[in-house]
């Protein structure tokens, strides 16, 4: 809901949170289902993605070339059970501590001024 956060600043959070570099992997997690794609909802966000990716590319932000798809939406399909409030539920899990538990940290640190925290999650105002 642009109303609530813009999507341009919407991309920046993404960009800043992930590696926007690597082909089909995020952390230790390789396969297409890991792919980096940011999915628009009519031209005017298309447009936005694009040009925030020509920023990044020009600013050297990443030493590496970006490679995250800007595609349409089409459909959403929500994940299984067990990914549902996966942080909330896996706190202890290795993978939360050393992948998740960062991300957060500077979600709060970097994006304070649109988040707020909760004990378990971050909302945005």
């Amino acid at each position: 809901d642009p109303k609530i956060i813009p999507f341009e600043q919407l991309l920046d959070v993404f960009f800043h949170l992930l590696d926007p570099t690597t082909l089909n992997q995020q952390g230790p997690d390789i396969g297409t289902q890991y792919c980096s794609v940011i999915f628009y909802h009519d031209d005017g966000q298309k447009q936005t993605a694009q040009k925030v990716v020509e920023e990044i590319q020009k600013s050297k932000m990443y030493p590496n070339p970006v490679v995250t798809e800007i595609v349409p939406y089409t459909s959403f399909y929500a994940a299984e059970d067990y990914h549902q409030n996966f942080y909330d539920n896996n706190r202890n899990y290795g993978y939360c501590q050393i992948i998740i538990d960062p991300k957060i940290q500077k979600l709060s640190k970097d994006f304070k001024e649109i988040t707020k925290s909760s004990p378990t999650s971050f909302y945005v105002h």
